[in-house]
């Protein structure tokens, strides 16, 4: 009689699953509204036993990643980078190391996205802001980040900051807010950096 199968080593099939549909998904050029095989299909294409692939296939439906047509088959859905970061924070971002590692990654970035602001000669970008009294330090961080016109740091920086928002809300003082963000308009890297790590130690 076999073993019985532990909730470890389940969740373990789960992801290498998953991350073999990733592969393929990419590999085989699909896209958002794209039919992927048959659970018979990917069984024999993965190498995995049809109830485990079935299994993983419900769960990434329940996600929103996949949906099934009765008759037609399963399709890739038009998904945003919410149902990403649900994904990664349900079945791998897990435990208070990898929380304070993903909020600590998250403000290295932003201050990152400062410096590279003022690279590219951008504070104005930021001028309106001042305009309203109860703008969030996370709606200037948005302007902050796409006025660096870097795609792949807004993209990393966006999974990061809806999976820190999961477990952790930012509580900062508006007046801190505005001295940053006047920092910033006022071209001083310098004052505006440390506003910036005032601001990240009062949130914390």
């Amino acid at each position: 009689m076999s073993e019985p199968v532990t909730n470890q080593a389940a969740t373990k099939v789960y992801i290498e699953i998953v991350e073999r549909l990733r592969d393929m998904i990419a590999n085989d050029g699909l896209g958002s509204g794209d039919r992927i095989p048959s659970e018979r299909e990917l069984s024999e294409r993965l190498g995995y036993g049809r109830s485990s692939v079935r299994e993983a296939l419900r769960a990434l439906e329940l996600l929103g990643l996949i949906e099934t047509r009765r008759g037609e088959g399963t399709f890739i859905k038009d998904f945003h980078e919410h149902r990403l970061v649900e994904l990664l924070g349900t079945f791998i971002l897990q435990g208070q190391k990898v929380r304070k590692d993903a909020l600590e990654s998250k403000i290295l970035i932003e201050k990152s996205c400062i410096e590279l602001l003022f690279l590219k000669g951008r504070e104005h970008l930021l001028s309106h802001m001042l305009e309203s009294e109860n703008v969030s330090f996370n709606e200037i961080m948005v302007k902050i980040v796409e006025g660096t016109d870097n795609r792949l740091l807004k993209k990393i920086w966006k999974i990061l900051s809806e999976y820190v928002s999961s477990f952790h809300q930012d509580d900062i003082d508006q007046n801190q807010i505005h001295s940053f963000v006047q920092a910033i308009i006022q071209s001083d890297q310098e004052a505006a950096l440390t506003a910036f790590d005032q601001l990240r130690n009062l949130s914390k």
